[in-house]
C-alpha cells in the first residue's frame, strides 16, 4: 500500500468524505457525487486542501505569527485547548466578543446596571483558523474585510457569500476525529518550523550586535553565553554591596520528596550536622548579608501540602528577613507540574516543562509582594526551584545581567564533555556559542528582572504554562561550572554531600581541596538504596570518596565504618546473595561480585 493510500484511508476512517444532504454549487468540485442523498467529498482534494494549509501556516510560523483560533462546539474545546498548549501559542478567546476586530480600534463603554465593560484594542491576528465555519460568519466577515487570511473547515451546504471568504478552505465533515487530525497536523507543523527556526534575542545577550547570518549553524538554535567570559567584579567593595541590595532569593518548595522515600518535602530533610537543605540556603544568605553588610530577602513560595513541615524549620529562624506564600489550592490542580525537573529525569527533552512559572508568581502577584519589592529598591529574582546547596548568589552574574539589561537569564550546563570543553577554551572576543537546546541541561536556577516578571504576569495567568522551556528559547542563557550546582534529587546526592568530599562549615558546604579531580565521582546506586531509610540502614557510615572517580552498585549490598573507595569500584551482588564490605576496607579499582572477591583487599 503507498503512503498515499495509507493517508487517504486515514481521512476515511475520521468521516472527512461524508458531507450534507445539501451541495451548493461551488462545492461540486470538491464533491464526487452522492450516496443516500448525501454528498460524498473527494478525499484527494481534501489531502490537498490540508497540505496548502498546512504550508501556509508553517509560513507564518517561520516568522512567530500571531494566530486566533476561532471554535463554538464544546466537543473541540479540549482539543483545541491541547494544540495551543503544545505550540506555545495563547488560546486567545477574544474572538466570542462580536465586533472584537472591527470595533478593537475604538475602544468603548458599555454601561449596564452597575457594571462598566471596557473593549479595549486588540492586535490583529495574522491569520484566523476556524473549526465550525458555518456558525461564526461574523468572525469571517470582519476578517475579511480587514484582509486576514482565514484557514477554515468548509462543507457541502455553505452558502457562497461565506465560502468566498476563506482563503484556504478544507472541504471536510467536520467530526471530532477529523479535527483532531487537523489540529495534529497544526502542531506538528507549528513544532517543526519553531524547532528549525533560531530564537535569538541579539541585545539580551551582550548589549551590541551580532552579525547573524555569518554565526548561525542552521542545525543550532540557542546562543549560550560562558561563564568564564563574564566581566570580573571586584569583591568586598561597596559596590558589591550595592549590587546585592538589589537581590532577591526565592525558593519555590512544590513538591514532597516522595521519590526517595522522604514524606515531607526534600528542603526539611536533614543533610548533616541537624541542618536541613533549607538551614544550608538560609545560613548562605546570612553569611553574604554579614560580609557585606547586604539585605537579601529569602521569598519562599510553598505549596499546601509542604507549607506546614517547612513554618516548622522556619520557627529557628524567626529573627531572619524570610517571607512565605503559600500557593492557592487553585493553581494546584495538575500536582504533576509542580514537579522539580530533575525528579522527572533530567535527561528527557520535556527537563525545562516542568514548573509552570506562571502559578508560581501568581501568589506573589496576589499578594502584592513583586511591589513591595520594587519599592526597597529590588530590581532582580534568583529563583531556585530545586534544592540546589551551591554557593548560587554570585556578584559577577548579577553585575553582568544588571549591565546589559537582561531581562532573563538560565543557568545551564552542556550535558556532553566535548561541549564542556569548548566552553570552557579561552575566547577573547567574549563571543556567545550557538548550540542545539537539546545539548544542554537546566540546573533550576534562573535570574528574573522583576519589571519584567510583572509585565509577563499582566499579560498571562495561573491557568497559562508559562515553562522554562519558553525563556530558554527566547532570552539569555549562561553556561555555569558544576560548583554552581550540588543538588539533592537522590540518594545519590545524599551520599556525595554525606561523604567527606563536602564538609558544613558554619553552616555551609565547602568541597575538600585534598581532591586532585574537579569533577565530582559518578555515583550509581541501584533502587535498593532509593530509599532514604534503605540508604540510611545499608551505609554504617559514608565511605571516603575523596580519591574516588565512580562507585556502581546493584544487588544486597551493606557497608560498614571506615571504607575508603579510590578509582573505579563495582560492587553487583547477583539474586539472592548478599555482600557486606567490611569494616576499614580499602577498595581502589575494584569489581566486587561476591563475598569472597574481598577477600584479598586492604583491612
Amino acid at each position: 500500500m503507498s503512503f498515499h493510500s495509507v493517508v487517504i484511508q486515514k481521512l476515511l476512517t475520521t468521516n472527512a468524505h461524508i458531507g450534507r444532504r445539501v451541495t451548493e454549487h461551488h462545492f461540486k468540485i470538491f464533491s464526487e457525487g452522492t450516496r443516500n442523498a448525501v454528498s460524498v467529498i473527494d478525499s484527494d482534494k481534501t489531502l490537498i486542501c490540508l497540505r496548502n494549509a498546512c504550508n501556509f501556516i508553517g509560513h507564518l510560523a517561520r516568522s512567530n505569527a500571531r494566530f486566533i483560533f476561532v471554535n463554538t462546539n464544546s466537543l473541540f474545546d479540549e482539543i483545541i485547548n491541547q494544540m495551543t498548549k503544545t505550540v506555545g501559542i495563547k488560546n486567545d478567546t477574544t474572538w466570542r466578543l462580536g465586533g472584537f476586530l472591527t470595533n478593537s480600534s475604538s475602544p468603548r463603554k458599555f454601561r449596564g446596571r452597575n457594571k462598566k465593560f471596557n473593549l479595549g484594542s486588540v492586535q490583529a491576528p495574522d491569520c484566523i483558523v476556524i473549526f465550525d465555519t458555518d456558525r461564526k460568519s461574523s468572525v469571517i466577515r470582519e476578517a475579511y474585510n480587514l484582509q486576514i487570511p482565514i484557514v477554515g473547515l468548509v462543507d457541502s451546504s455553505m452558502p457562497w457569500d461565506i465560502y468566498k471568504r476563506i482563503t484556504y478552505p478544507i472541504p471536510a465533515n467536520d467530526s471530532v476525529e477529523f479535527v483532531y487530525l487537523f489540529c495534529n497536523l497544526i502542531t506538528k507543523t507549528i513544532l517543526k518550523e519553531q524547532e528549525a527556526m533560531p530564537k535569538i534575542d541579539e541585545k539580551l545577550l551582550t548589549g551590541g550586535d551580532v552579525e547573524q547570518d555569518d554565526q548561525i549553524d542552521k542545525t543550532a538554535n540557542k546562543f549560550v553565553f560562558a561563564y568564564e567570559n563574564l566581566q570580573a567584579f571586584p569583591d568586598g567593595s561597596s559596590e558589591t554591596t550595592q549590587l546585592l541590595d538589589k537581590l532577591v532569593i526565592l525558593k519555590f518548595n512544590g513538591s514532597l520528596g516522595t521519590k526517595i522515600g522522604f514524606n515531607g518535602p526534600k528542603c526539611v530533610m536533614e543533610i548533616g550536622a541537624g541542618l536541613t537543605c533549607l538551614d544550608l540556603i538560609i545560613h548562605q544568605i546570612e553569611a553574604l548579608n554579614a560580609k557585606y553588610g547586604c539585605n537579601i530577602p529569602l521569598l519562599l513560595v510553598n505549596g499546601v501540602n509542604v507549607h506546614e513541615d517547612i513554618s516548622k524549620v522556619l520557627e529557628k529562624h524567626a529573627d531572619k528577613n524570610i517571607h512565605s506564600v503559600i500557593q492557592s489550592q487553585d493553581y494546584l490542580e495538575d500536582a504533576d507540574n509542580l514537579l522539580p525537573s530533575s525528579a522527572k529525569g533530567r535527561d528527557k527533552q520535556d527537563e525545562m516543562n516542568s514548573v509552570n512559572l506562571a502559578k508560581v508568581f501568581a501568589p506573589l502577584v496576589d499578594a502584592g509582594k513583586l511591589d513591595i519589592l520594587l519599592s526597597q529598591g529590588k530590581e532582580y529574582i534568583l529563583m531556585l526551584t530545586s534544592d540546589n546547596l551551591a554557593h548560587v548568589v554570585d556578584p559577577k552574574i548579577l553585575n553582568h545581567l544588571i549591565q546589559n539589561n537582561v531581562d532573563f537569564c538560565l543557568e545551564v550546563m552542556p550535558k556532553s564533555s566535548e561541549l564542556e570543553e569548548k566552553m570552557l577554551s579561552p575566547n577573547e572576543e567574549d563571543i556567545p556559542i550557538l548550540t542545539p537546546k537539546k545539548d544542554w541541561k537546566f540546573i533550576d536556577t534562573m535570574w528574573m528582572n522583576i519589571d519584567s516578571v510583572q509585565g509577563i504576569m499582566g499579560r498571562v495567568s495561573a491557568e497559562n504554562h508559562l515553562n522554562i522551556s519558553k525563556l530558554f528559547d527566547q532570552h539569555f542563557a549562561l553556561s555555569v561550572p558544576k560548583s554552581r550546582y550540588i543538588p539533592v534529587e537522590t540518594t545519590s546526592d545524599l551520599f556525595l554531600l554525606q561523604s567527606d568530599l563536602y564538609t558544613l562549615t558554619e553552616g555551609t558546604l565547602t568541597r575538600n581541596t585534598a581532591r586532585e579531580n574537579p569533577s565530582d565521582p559518578s555515583i550509581e546506586l541501584e533502587p535498593l538504596f532509593e530509599n532514604v531509610d534503605d540508604f540510611k540502614k545499608r551505609f554504617k557510615s559514608i565511605p571516603s570518596v575523596v580519591a574516588l572517580d565512580s562507585l556502581d552498585v546493584t544487588g544486597d549490598v551493606w557497608f560498614g565504618t571506615d571504607i575508603t573507595l579510590k578509582g573505579k569500584v563495582s560492587i553487583h551482588a547477583r539474586l539472592g546473595m548478599k555482600i557486606v564490605i567490611p569494616d576499614g576496607t580499602v577498595l581502589e579499582d575494584k569489581i566486587i561480585t561476591s563475598q569472597s572477591d574481598l577477600g584479598g583487599v586492604s583491612l
